[in-house]
């Protein structure tokens, strides 16, 4: 294969549609291999924008603005990394010859839960809980009832948990209503489920290039309403229930096609693998690979989107702890022990340019046998805190323009006063 330099009018091009800390990791491990990365988001200075090439800022949910973008820096390969895009400029964009990761239906199966479920569950057989799609509350209270309590209600279009809520009783589904309007999305339609009472539940990262297809280490994970806060590498599991686990991503994979990585997410019950959803790019729990394996989630996934062979190991056992925002800034600055940055803990922090409580803005990593990591990730995680600033330091992004604009001013007049 030929590697191109960035900047050139042949280079090989990464348009990322998502821009948030995942996608700035994947143009990170892209411009190790020169390659040229533009990054788009719905708002400025997202994490990919900082390291990028060129950046946009656009609403991703519009055909046209989508479409303008692409045909404007005409990429190599279209990699989204968010589920909120316009599905039909992706189609549009394959029509006209360019090439989408994995491909323009994966991305529309998956962004969507009832059309990844109805896929998985009636098509491929996939053995996934009882499932009903509901449009009303009258329609909820009747699926609840139908699926019994608790049960697991979610958005059809939605990310990181936002609008997923579990009902444990009739009197819970009101709240689950208005909780499922938060999505990240479409929340017009919902998804209710039987609640299974899993022993566990796993990330299974799946690398594929249209050649060959390979599997990281099971990843367990601690999830909270729905989004993940801690995650290790790798999951005990019998090898058996193992083999299972890569049969169904390897069917689901299969049947979405393409190149790059998938997150594939799977309930275990005894001897059973159950299906839950699956992702067509990096996973967040898989965030724990930049330390435990020789090729992270980021860089097989650039491998895969290019062709390349997936050769890795597993060197380390490992966790991770995702650390959220407990207050809102618009400056967001961050208290962190030294004891953080020891010889086998590291600390990632996103640059996101805002923080709102619950916001994901940073990891903690840390390498060892896996019981000991996943509980030193918990303990350092706890010694970070958002610094307790003043009023002024949480001023909008507006009033800091003005007051820099005020102080350009000063130094303006005091220059001529020197001159």
């Amino acid at each position: 294969m030929q590697f191109t330099t960035p900047l050139k009018h042949n280079s090989t091009k990464f348009l990322l549609l998502g821009s948030g800390e995942l996608g700035k990791e994947v143009a990170i491990e892209a411009q190790r291999l020169g390659i040229e990365v533009v990054a788009v988001d719905r708002y400025p200075h997202a994490p990919a924008h900082q390291v990028a090439h060129r950046s946009y800022v656009i609403d991703m949910k519009d055909k046209a603005q989508v479409l303008e973008v692409i045909l404007r820096e005409r990429p190599t390969y279209i990699l989204p990394e968010i589920e909120a895009i316009n599905i039909d400029a992706l189609f549009e964009a394959e029509r006209l010859g360019f090439h989408v990761i994995p491909n323009a239906e994966a991305v529309n199966k998956t962004m969507n839960r009832k059309n990844i479920r109805k896929f998985a569950a009636e098509e491929l057989g996939l053995k996934t809980s009882a499932y009903r799609f509901v449009s009303s509350f009258e329609e909820l209270e009747a699926a609840a009832k139908e699926l019994g309590f608790p049960c697991v209600i979610k958005p059809v279009m939605s990310s990181s948990g936002h609008g997923q809520s579990i009902a444990k009783s009739p009197e819970d589904l009101a709240k689950s209503w208005e909780i499922a309007k938060e999505a990240r999305g479409d929340a017009s339609e919902l998804i209710v489920e039987e609640f299974v009472n899993f022993d566990y539940e796993i990330t299974l990262l799946t690398a594929r290039n249209e050649k060959e297809t390979v599997f990281c280490e099971p990843i367990g994970h601690i999830q909270k309403d729905g989004d993940y806060i801690f995650s290790w590498q790798p999951m005990e599991m019998k090898k058996e229930v193992k083999k299972k686990a890569q049969k169904v991503a390897k069917t689901i994979t299969d049947g979405l096609g393409g190149r790059g990585i998938f997150g594939v997410e799977l309930f275990i019950k005894g001897d059973e693998v159950y299906f839950s959803e699956v992702s067509p790019r990096p996973h967040d729990t898989g965030m724990v690979t930049m330390i435990t394996q020789t090729q992270s989630e980021f860089a097989l996934h650039v491998r895969a989107v290019l062709g390349l062979p997936l050769g890795f190991r597993q060197i380390t056992g490992g966790a991770s702890a995702a650390y959220k925002a407990k207050s809102e800034s618009f400056n967001p600055v961050f208290e962190v022990d030294p004891e953080i940055f020891g010889k086998d803990s590291f600390l990632r922090i996103f640059g996101k340019p805002e923080s709102h409580e619950g916001r994901r803005m940073a990891v903690v990593l840390t390498m060892g046998e896996t019981q000991k990591a996943l509980e030193r990730a918990k303990e350092l995680v706890e010694k970070i805190s958002d610094a307790d600033y003043s009023d002024a330091m949480q001023s909008s992004p507006e009033a800091v323009q003005a007051q820099e604009a005020q102080q350009c001013g000063f130094f303006k007049k005091l220059l001529k006063i020197f001159q």
